[in-house]
């Protein structure tokens, strides 16, 4: 393990001076590899699908897990996407000039080593690496054991590309040891990793915050809420729902519980039921739902849990204090919506809720790295230091100070 990141760590080296074009071309040049090798990637990623059903596992992880044509040519053009934003190394966020005379630039840097932990999902191989490769960084990638020959396979040919460019493949690299004592030595390797991104379960988070002496930036579950107003347009409030729960539910930004305000249960939760019962969807409510819905009753660890299925819970509240408070009781501070037509219940809502996206009258799935325009994401942080919310190449980034003397001494 020790040999395995002191090479990523010089290789971190290499990429943090690399011209913006070049990035550029290598970049494009990853984007076609993977086009050109989709029957390659493909048959790698059938097996995992096979050893997943063997397995068991759950339907939302295999949808996470399964690629086609179509997801590939997705992850070809997220890269060529990432390789057209804005070069985010060199930078000058701030300037300025002190009394001594001494001028002083914030500058932009590359981070350094980036450890990146993740389940089920082979395009988060792709994604992170491009995304690490633009900014900067060397990435250490663990994908989870389920998408072993899929991540396996993306992996090489990244690595391919970079050896034609006299690159060191080290610059992109799969952990070796992908077990549980592999990923206990990494993420306390502080000498060589600069920092760890975990995305996955929350089993996985505890672990990786708990345990790491390398920095950790989280990607947590997403127990999202949409607060339906008194003042709301029912027909919108309708469609929104709908979208942030049925759109795909296995996200980590799709709907987990909807609250609704007591004045308007009556009119609007059996117009919604009736569409949530056409999409399928599992409904579980609070005592006061089930006097007006034919459901079952929502626990309290439903309202704690991130279902990634098509299952919703909704609870009637009293008023905006009311859904505010239940959002800060069982949010993961990810991402929460409201959906009113009164400006000063809005402007209320997104003061006071504490999470990485608020939203007035949209849609909770438009928390996406893709969406806000940073191109594909590393992850969604339900951090508050360093980033937070979806994490595009400039939150792979840090500064550093240049201060241009003319023979200045402290007195």
């Amino acid at each position: 393990m020790q040999t395995f990141l002191e090479h990523a760590k010089a290789a971190s080296k290499t990429i943090a001076t690399l011209d913006p074009h070049t990035k550029v071309s290598v970049l494009m040049q990853m984007a076609d590899a993977l086009e050109k090798n989709v029957d390659t990637i493909l048959s790698e990623n059938e097996k995992d699908l096979q050893e997943a059903r063997k397995a068991n596992l759950a339907t939302a992880l295999v949808d996470r897990l399964l690629l086609n044509a179509k997801r590939i040519a997705d992850m070809a053009q997220a890269i060529r996407e990432i390789a057209a934003l804005k070069e985010p190394i060199g930078r000058v966020l701030e300037g300025w000039v002190v009394q001594s005379g001494l001028r002083i630039e914030k500058v932009s840097i590359p981070i350094g080593v980036i450890g990146i932990i993740y389940e089920s999902r082979p395009n988060v191989t792709s994604d992170t690496a491009a995304l690490c490769f633009k900014s900067g960084n060397a990435c250490v990638l663990k994908g989870g054991k389920e998408a072993l020959h899929s991540n396996r396979a993306i992996a090489a040919l990244l690595q391919a590309v970079l050896r034609n460019n006299r690159l060191p493949e080290e610059i992109i690299s799969l952990l070796p040891d992908a077990s549980r004592e592999g990923v206990a030595k990494l993420i306390k390797m502080d000498r060589y990793v600069d920092l760890i991104i975990p995305r996955g379960g929350e089993a996985l988070i505890r672990y990786v915050s708990e345990n790491a002496t390398v920095p950790v930036v989280k990607h947590d579950k997403g127990v999202c809420h949409t607060y339906v107003d008194r003042d709301a347009d029912h027909e919108r409030a309708v469609a929104i729902v709908l979208n942030a729960k049925c759109q795909r539910p296995s996200a980590c930004n799709s709907l987990e519980t909807l609250l609704v305000h007591e004045a308007i249960a009556e009119t609007f939760l059996p117009r919604m039921k009736e569409a949530l019962d056409r999409a399928g969807t599992h409904v579980k409510g609070c005592e006061k739902t089930q006097e007006l819905l034919h459901v079952e009753r929502a626990s309290d660890e439903d309202y704690h849990t991130e279902h990634l299925s098509n299952a919703l819970n909704i609870k009637i509240v009293a008023n905006v204090d009311a859904a505010i408070a239940h959002i800060a009781a069982y949010g993961s501070s990810h991402s929460e919506a409201i959906l009113s037509d009164n400006y000063s219940v809005v402007e209320r809502f997104l003061n006071e809720v504490d999470a990485a996206a608020v939203y007035a009258n949209a849609s909770t799935r438009f928390t996406d790295g893709g969406e806000f325009g940073f191109g594909a994401e590393v992850g969604i942080s339900t951090n508050k230091l360093h980033a937070r919310g979806p994490m595009g190449i400039n939150d792979l980034t840090t500064y550093k100070f240049k201060v241009y003397g003319q023979g200045q001494i402290r007195e």
